[in-house]
């Protein structure tokens, strides 16, 4: 009876299966509790991975694997480029073949998957998008990423939603408790344009934050560093300091009200926190910040009806992966937003409402 031929590709497979899941005697070796085995991959590099390091390349493909393993079997001669030993350090091209070798890997616990219900919430809030990326107007109380607690974020409801998208990567961050506008890549390669955009300052970024008093017009800037620290029950805070990290927010005040002042904030630098930090440092703390507003000040907020941190990504300004095309996207408030607007309209500062 005829074989058909076996591949060289294909043996090598087979052949790096059998090495990891026999032992001695012939008898199947399995893997220790908690961990899954993973035989030889042959990885074909795309256009969107072209340029990338080898290392980096790894993690992304080795994800629950520790870096010391990668960068060892690396070191070993384990990993190949086109049958060639290569460098932490070595730049991909489109159409290698890479080697990785049999790994180990941590098998990761089950989670609670987004429901259909927060899915399509989700993808309503698209505001755009292309073949490179999209945007999405993030609901307040929603963090962009799960972790610290969390089941999954905006990014693993999106991933959730999407099964056959084969990448998407947060381009950068929001507070959860701030909506608005947050940039997700749809490919590597959009993803290192928009880093290296927002790195360069030729993305431009305006916030809407509602904060406590009136807003002096003559403040339209604050440049004060910023230190971030925590707390004794490790809550993550940050505070003004000379030996923290310079930052930069310039302000504009759009409206007055009795008792609090609607701006548009335009953080230069992209510190945590940092609008809240200056608007606070500014004597305005922003409405609804539990972590820089005084108690007293956050007790009348809340008497008026206010339930969220008035903090909104309203306005992206960029240009395009790929076309360079100019864009520029606004995200309208939410309803609680609105709704302390409103309420606040009827008290202009000076009716003696």
């Amino acid at each position: 009876m005829s074989r058909k031929p076996v591949s060289k590709k294909t043996a090598e497979v087979r052949t790096g299966s059998a090495a990891r899941s026999r032992g001695a005697g012939g008898r199947e070796k399995e893997a220790p509790r908690g961990e899954v085995r993973q035989g030889v991959q042959w990885v074909t590099v795309d256009e969107d991975n072209e340029g990338q390091r080898v290392d980096n390349f790894l993690l992304a493909q080795l994800r629950g694997v520790p870096k010391s393993i990668i960068y060892r079997i690396v070191r070993k001669g384990e990993v190949r480029i086109n049958k060639g030993r290569v460098k932490p350090d070595t730049r991909l091209k489109a159409g290698d073949q890479v080697r990785i070798p049999p790994v180990t890997r941590k098998e990761k616990p089950e989670q609670a998957a987004p429901g259909s219900r927060v899915q399509g919430v989700m993808e309503s809030a698209v505001v755009f998008e292309n073949d490179q990326m999209l945007v999405v107007n993030k609901p307040s109380g929603i963090a962009v990423h799960g972790g610290s607690g969390l089941s999954f974020g905006l990014i693993e409801v999106l991933r959730s939603a999407r099964p056959s998208a084969k990448f998407l990567e947060l381009v950068h961050r929001l507070d959860r408790d701030t909506s608005g506008l947050v940039m997700v890549a749809k490919k590597r390669s959009a993803l290192r344009y928009l880093q290296d955009e927002l790195r360069q300052k030729r993305i431009r970024k305006r916030y809407h934050a509602l904060v406590a008093g009136e807003w002096s017009a003559s403040v339209d800037r604050v440049d004060a560093p910023l230190l971030r620290y925590e707390m004794p029950n490790g809550e993550r805070r940050v505070k003004v300091d000379e030996s923290g990290k310079a930052s930069l927010t310039t302000f504009r005040c759009l409206d007055g009200y009795a008792g609090y002042s609607l701006v548009e904030a335009s953080p230069i630098t992209g510190r945590t926190h940092q609008i809240r930090v200056h608007s606070a440092w500014a004597g305005h703390p922003i409405a609804g910040d539990d972590k820089y507003m005084d108690d007293v000040s956050l007790k009348a907020f809340r008497a008026i009806g206010g339930q969220r941190l008035m903090l909104h990504a309203r306005a992206l300004e960029f240009s395009l992966p790929v076309s360079g095309e100019p864009m520029r996207l606004e995200a309208p408030y939410d309803d609680a937003f609105n709704d302390v607007i409103r309420k606040l309209s009827g008290r202009r500062k000076g009716t003696g409402q």
